[in-house]
């Protein structure tokens, strides 16, 4: 099945994942689910707790509006 066709040329999609990336910057909340530490990141990707799980939710902060 081809991809849909993109809204953006190649140049805007490349500029848009890079915002995207650096609004993730130190503003990943991640949350371990076994020991319920709590921490920020700059990757969702591959995250481990400290006390060694890999069963951590992540949730990019600039999601959400302030207030």
């Amino acid at each position: 099945m081809a991809d849909p066709p993109s809204h953006f040329t190649p140049e805007e999609l490349e500029r848009w994942r890079f915002g995207l990336a650096q609004a993730n910057l130190n503003n990943i909340l991640c949350h371990c689910r076994d020991c319920d530490a709590t921490w920020m990141a700059s990757d969702d990707e591959n995250i481990a707790c400290a006390c060694g799980s890999r069963r951590v939710e992540h949730v990019a902060c600039w999601q959400f509006p302030d207030g």
